[in-house]
């Protein structure tokens, strides 16, 4: 089967994790793994970015399926459920929306910097070696550490769950796809 440009979009996932942890400035770039799912799902209302483009579930692909890094166990179906994947989707929000106001914090001076990445949402980790003060606010650095933290946490998990299961197990909870298929229920719904 003749492979297509967008079969190697694991290898921007791989250096996205790698900038961010050399200069976490590189973090702002992961916006782009949030607003392209959504502008596909609202314009064309399919899940196409989740489909084809989505570099994390190719990487995962790639791991679980080529490198047998997965037990290719069936997901448990409480995983799949409804209930667990909006959820997730909301506790997932609910945490970068604390990201948000740490970033806010740090733009009005009322909070300081503070260089680590947050771990699963638990575990805070220094990371001061990937910043050392730019032309820019430190706000916009804030908000670098934390959405790295949201993407780290979002890979650790994947990586979990591709080992536990099938390789792209992650792809049947992320929030990202949960989203982009509300919106495509929407919109098809609409027409």
């Amino acid at each position: 089967m003749k492979r297509k440009w967008y079969d190697y979009l694991w290898i921007l996932s791989l250096t996205y994790l790698a900038l961010g942890f050399f200069n976490i400035l590189f973090a702002w770039l992961g916006l782009l793994c949030f607003f392209i799912p959504i502008l596909i799902s609202v314009t064309v209302g399919t899940k196409g970015y989740c489909n084809r483009y989505c570099g994390r579930g190719q990487l995962f692909s790639l791991l679980g399926g080529r490198f047998g890094f997965s037990r290719k166990k069936d997901i448990p179906k409480w995983m799949k459920s409804r209930g667990f994947r909006y959820g997730f989707l909301v506790f997932f929000f609910l945490m970068f929306f604390q990201m948000l106001w740490n970033t806010y914090l740090v733009f009005a001076g009322t909070q300081d910097l503070r260089q680590m990445v947050t771990l699963l949402w638990t575990f805070q980790v220094p990371w001061h070696w990937a910043y050392h003060g730019t032309l820019f606010h430190a706000g916009a650095a804030q908000f670098a550490f934390g959405f790295y933290s949201v993407m780290l946490t979002s890979t650790v998990l994947g990586i979990v769950t591709m080992i536990l299961f099938k390789p792209r197990s992650w792809c049947v909870y992320c929030p990202m796809g949960t989203m982009t298929q509300l919106i495509c229920k929407v919109k098809n719904r609409k027409l």
